[in-house]
């Protein structure tokens, strides 16, 4: 395995991380704990988390991801320590589109009181006292993100100020009950805005953003790139094979019975025809080269200097030992050249 310091901190987080979204949902909570327990022997270190996983979210799962880590922490006595666990607060509901009745009872506002309820519940079923990395799941303000193009300013009077919510995280910080604070669904505004208010406030300071990023979705790279270099905030990678689409599984109309896209139709961000025609070709250029195309698509993600960890999911431990793998590998110059041809012929189709 290999590992990147989790931007400004002291803490070096396997490159590969792993996902949890869809345990309690796809994933019983044994074939949870095979999970974890197979990461922490190939050296991940790293494992993401979320109060309103899993996904799709709703009232009779939600919670159940956190659920099932905390009793395999509970069953791991000594080995908290071997998990660095992030997990993150569900975004404001300023947007009425973007609010979930199931979560909190509705409140889902970034405040000090929606902070809290949060935060305390996911301690408690996580069974610990202690979150190492806490994200904002997505901004309460109206802006664009989950594929939405373009950018029109909506002003959200409602919405609860960022030097509120960090102002919040940080009195957690000093409490030790979170280590360190991250974003999700962020933009380079928003990611500038928060390190402005940090230095203001001298509080702490925001480590890492966790965003979309595939060979079907590289628009991390126009702008928050650069920052995450230049303010050692990197990106934490997710859906980097953009839903199992760039594995391949999906081409030629195929559909799994009980993979994701076969379970849930909503699911459509990266099944479009720009999406599809660019997947048949990058795993195409695996094949040519004699790669497994999940691999290929991964170990591009893991190749990027701005990408501090690379969130993979999968629904057995045989997908995630192909993922998990996928560290080994380093992409010659011929490959990456041919991925640049596809994506200079179809840039960012699944954004």
């Amino acid at each position: 395995m290999q590992y990147r310091r989790l931007g400004r901190t002291d803490l070096d987080v396997s490159v590969i991380c792993l996902g949890t979204m869809t345990w309690g949902e796809q994933n019983t909570e044994a074939e949870a704990h095979a999970q974890i327990d197979y990461a922490l022997a190939q050296g991940i270190n790293f494992m993401d988390a979320a109060e309103m996983y899993p996904v799709p979210s709703r009232a009779e799962t939600q919670g159940l991801t956190e659920t099932f880590i905390g009793t395999w922490i509970a069953a791991n006595k000594g080995k908290r320590d071997k998990l660095i666990l992030a997990s993150k607060v569900a975004g404001g509901d300023a947007l009425p589109a973007r609010r979930m009745a199931h979560i909190r009872n509705g409140y889902q506002r970034p405040d000090r009181k929606g902070v809290t309820e949060a935060l305390e519940q996911s301690l408690k079923r996580l069974q610990t006292d202690y979150i190492d990395l806490y994200q904002i799941h997505w901004p309460d303000r109206s802006t664009n993100m989950f594929g939405q193009l373009g950018y029109e300013h909506v002003e959200t009077p409602t919405a609860v100020p960022l030097s509120e919510t960090l102002g919040v995280l940080a009195e957690f910080v000093k409490a030790g009950k979170i280590r360190h604070i991250g974003l999700s669904n962020e933009t380079p505004w928003g990611l500038m805005e928060c390190i402005r208010l940090a230095e203001q406030a001298g509080i702490p300071r925001i480590v890492s953003v966790q965003n979309p990023y595939s060979l079907l979705n590289r628009s991390y790279e126009v702008g928050l790139a650069e920052m995450s270099i230049r303010e050692q905030t990197g990106l934490l990678a997710y859906s980097p094979l953009a839903m199992g689409v760039l594995t391949g599984k999906y081409l030629g109309g195929a559909m799994p019975k009980g993979s994701r896209l076969s379970l849930f139709e909503r699911f459509k961000r990266y099944s479009g025809p720009r999406g599809t025609a660019a997947a048949e070709r990058y795993v195409g250029i695996a094949k040519q080269f004699g790669l497994d195309p999940a691999q290929m698509a991964l170990a591009y993600v893991n190749s990027r200097p701005f990408l501090t960890s690379n969130i993979i999911g999968a629904t057995s431990v045989d997908q995630l030992k192909i993922n998990i793998d996928s560290i080994n590998i380093k992409l010659a110059p011929e490959v990456l050249a041919e991925i640049e041809k596809v994506h200079q012929d179809n840039p960012n189709p699944c954004p």
